[in-house]
């Protein structure tokens, strides 16, 4: 046993010296793209080179050297766009006025502080330097995000967030793709959460409406088939909550004097240091719901909280709720919960963003 303590130390160093040097890698590949972007921009921007230039630029690199590829003229664009989204911005201003959908990812604001990697050699002068925070994507993540994301806080939102949730090109793919900035956006003013003390940060860590279009359910179908579908799909179950939650059972056993219930799905939350339980129903949320969900809430805290942990969650997940049934339910009640409802289709991008601007003319005439 002591040997394979000392075996399992070693694979550790493997594992962070290969992090290190994919690390390292990332960053010298970004300095490339981030010199060649400021290069070119500023070229294009004081009229010295036209728009030709830049497919003449790609033809040259293409015949000079012949090995190289990623140099063509969408992606010298690319590079352009890569380093004019970021170099202006004031990431110390961010991290004191953010958004309220940017500061759900404070943590990594906190640590930034303007920090830059310096960029070596006679170009210097004329390029300056890059943030740090970007070599701790690879160039493929930022390219997904420079495709997906159309204004300046839905990148810092995706770049932060891949960064958190430590995501793979495809996860984060996929959370542009179902359109979670604007449903994050919204949630964090939409969702609608009991007056409990331990709900505090239910709407920063939650959302008002989940996609599950992983499942392949069809439109009809009841709660033992949800179930086993999400089950059936926990990792991307776990990619659309947050990889914070993690799994600890499904029709979860609680025994209350001699009689036996059983709660969903049961998640701890790392970060909340909570129990989080989910409620699933296929109809539209009813307030009775509520009473069935205190009562496991209850029993979780009684007897499988540990004292050092928070008090439990928990999530009424409804095939679709009305607001304002929703908010009468949840202002009495006793216990930290929410009720969310979910679609297991794609939602289409541009109706989420039609939906959200009118909701913040909403907001701003009735201010």
């Amino acid at each position: 046993m002591e040997l394979k303590n000392h075996f399992e130390n070693i694979r550790l160093i493997i594992r962070q010296g290969r992090a290190k040097a994919l690390q390292a890698a990332y960053t010298e590949q970004l300095k490339v793209y981030w010199n060649i972007g400021a290069y070119v921009h500023q070229k294009l921007d004081a009229s010295n080179w036209g728009v030709k230039v830049v497919d003449t630029l790609a033809s040259w690199l293409k015949e000079n050297e012949p090995g190289l590829k990623g140099f063509d003229r969408r992606e010298l664009y690319r590079m352009q766009d890569f380093y004019l989204t970021w170099h202006n911005l004031d990431w110390s201003a961010l991290k004191e006025t953010g958004t309220a959908i940017v500061a759900t990812l404070s943590p990594q604001l906190q640590s930034i502080n303007n920090q830059r990697f310096q960029i070596v050699g006679s170009l210097t002068p004329q390029l300056g330097e890059i943030p740090v925070i970007l070599g701790k994507l690879s160039w493929t993540h930022h390219v997904e995000i420079l495709k997906g994301a159309s204004v300046l806080e839905e990148k810092v939102f995706y770049l932060l967030l891949a960064i958190r949730e430590a995501y793979s090109v495809r996860d984060l793919r996929r959370q542009i793709k179902t359109s979670l900035y604007e449903r994050q956006k919204m949630s964090s003013q939409r969702i609608v959460a009991s007056q409990h003390p331990a709900a505090e940060k239910i709407p920063t860590i939650f959302r008002d409406k989940y996609i599950f279009e992983f499942l392949d359910l069809p439109q009809q179908h009841n709660e033992s088939d949800f179930q086993k579908a999400l089950i059936g799909r926990l990792k991307q179950f776990i990619l659309e909550l947050g990889k914070d939650f993690i799994f600890m059972g499904e029709e979860y056993h609680l025994q209350v004097g001699k009689r036996d219930f059983y709660i969903d799905l049961l998640f701890f939350h790392r970060e909340m240091q909570c129990l989080v339980g989910f409620e699933l129903k296929v109809q539209e949320f009813e307030p009775e719901h509520l009473g069935k969900l205190n009562f496991y809430l209850e029993a979780l805290d009684r007897d499988v909280k540990k004292p050092h942990e928070n008090p439990s969650i928990g999530v009424l997940l409804c095939k679709s709720k009305e607001n304002e049934v929703v908010e009468y339910a949840l202002s009495r009640n006793i216990s930290p919960a929410l009720v969310a409802d979910y679609e297991t289709k794609m939602i289409d991008k541009g109706l989420l963003q039609r939906m959200l601007h009118e909701w913040a003319d909403s907001i701003s005439r009735h201010k």
